[in-house]
């Protein structure tokens, strides 16, 4: 069996959903298993009404009219108005209103859960009945039945032998569809597996399903050397090992889900990320082998960051006690670590604020440390670097941090010239 990995880009319109059976018509349907997004922005969209349903409860309906709204013009687009869909998705749209209507908590990561697993829902209903007014039969599966957790709203970890066993019910000679991203606890409840997570899905199912590949279909040729949306004259790589992949991941490349990786590698199934546009185009294969073909510097860029700079009050040493307590409070705050260097005296630690929780940590650490900070930084790293390419990001701006290993060289760039606060 294959798996197809398709995101919001690439069905943010009808006339990417028309593609996306183009995709399947060219590749074949047999053996297959589609994932797919919630479409276009619509994660961000449903997000909103989690915040307006928290904050401003009497409006937050109207966040709801405008996705009803997007998703109506599609449906229009798409099919006549009297197929059944458009009585699904109405169905949809109300067990979502019953659900806010009723709740008793609110818990934020809880009532997220909940509420943004509608996006793929919808766009998996509308894409699955596509399908069959295409002459394409397939069958829609609800992935909160298939894909267990633990009870960590908003970053679940799976339950992997629930899921397996899942698995094994589900007849791999059809053509499937299912949601990314969601998944379900024990208890019935929705849960996430974190934001951008439809590519763990894929590979989750790959892993249990013991997949031949999973195809990522992408709005690019495939894994370039750099964003082409921040960098000029960007290159394909034409293969990449899944350690180098691993770590292009870890370090913020946007192409492929952290992840996604480990199941994959654990069973030796080949990832493919290729292009939804140019379907001769074969993109990049991530497997066991070469590290990377062709050779060449890689960058990646991190926006929004925060350089933390921390030291002791009494100018005493940064030792294993102080540096165990911040490590507590970042865990607490939830605050992704990107970059880590210390010294004698003093720690930095480039983050990204998530949850909005930043403040929270700087309050609680002031008491206690010396606490400098810069937001709206830029962490660039270069993989296989070299003199130029590292002069190169130099010159974007002020260096604030420079890190250097042997594959991999990590600048913190200001570029507004914003000095501590």
């Amino acid at each position: 069996m294959r798996i197809f990995k398709f995101g919001g880009a690439s069905i943010k319109n009808a006339n990417g959903v028309r593609n996306l059976v183009r995709v399947l018509k060219y590749e074949g349907t047999e053996n297959t298993f589609v994932v797919v997004s919630a479409m276009g922005k619509m994660t961000n969209a449903f997000e909103k009404v989690v915040d307006t349903y928290l904050n401003d409860e009497l409006n937050f309906k109207n966040s709801i009219n405008e996705i009803q709204f997007f998703h109506q013009e599609i449906l229009s687009d798409l099919f006549e108005h009297e197929d059944s869909i458009h009585a699904e998705i109405n169905t949809l749209f109300g067990k979502l209103q019953g659900f806010l209507i009723h709740n008793s908590t609110k818990e934020y990561s809880f009532v997220y859960d909940q509420v943004v697993c509608f996006g793929e829902l919808i766009s998996t209903k509308i894409i699955s009945s596509f399908l069959d007014k295409s002459n394409i039969k397939n069958t829609w599966l609800d992935s909160r039945k298939i894909i267990k957790t633990d009870s960590n709203y908003r970053n679940a970890a799976v339950n992997w032998k629930e899921t397996q066993l899942n698995c094994k019910q589900i007849n791999q000679q059809k053509l499937n569809i299912t949601q990314g991203f969601i998944s379900q606890d024990l208890k019935g409840n929705g849960t996430t597996l974190g934001r951008e997570g439809s590519d763990f899905t894929a590979g989750i199912l790959a892993y249990c399903l013991d997949a031949e590949s999973v195809t990522i279909w992408k709005d690019v040729d495939g894994v370039l050397n750099a964003d082409p949306r921040v960098f000029e004259n960007t290159i394909l790589l034409n293969q990449i090992s899944y350690q180098e992949a691993i770590e292009m991941a870890f370090y913020g490349a946007s192409v492929i889900h952290p992840k996604t990786i480990k199941p994959l590698e654990n069973k030796k199934i080949p990832l493919f990320v290729r292009s939804f546009e140019n379907l001769e185009n074969k993109g990049t294969k991530v497997s066991k082998g070469i590290n990377i073909e062709p050779i060449m510097s890689c960058f990646i860029v991190k926006k929004n960051q925060i350089l933390v700079s921390i030291s002791a009050k009494d100018f005493s040493f940064m030792v294993e006690k102080n540096l165990s307590s911040i490590f507590d409070l970042l865990h607490q705050y939830k605050l992704k670590v990107n970059l880590i260097q210390n010294s004698a005296i003093s720690f930095s630690v480039c983050l990204e604020d998530n949850y909005s929780s930043f403040t929270s940590f700087y309050n609680e650490l002031k008491p206690n440390f010396k606490v400098r900070f810069n937001e709206n930084v830029s962490l660039f790293t270069i993989r296989h670097f070299d003199l130029k390419s590292i002069k190169d990001i130099e010159k974007k701006g002020t260096v604030l941090l420079k890190q250097t290993s042997r594959e991999t060289v990590q600048l913190i760039i200001d570029k507004k010239n914003n000095y501590d606060n």
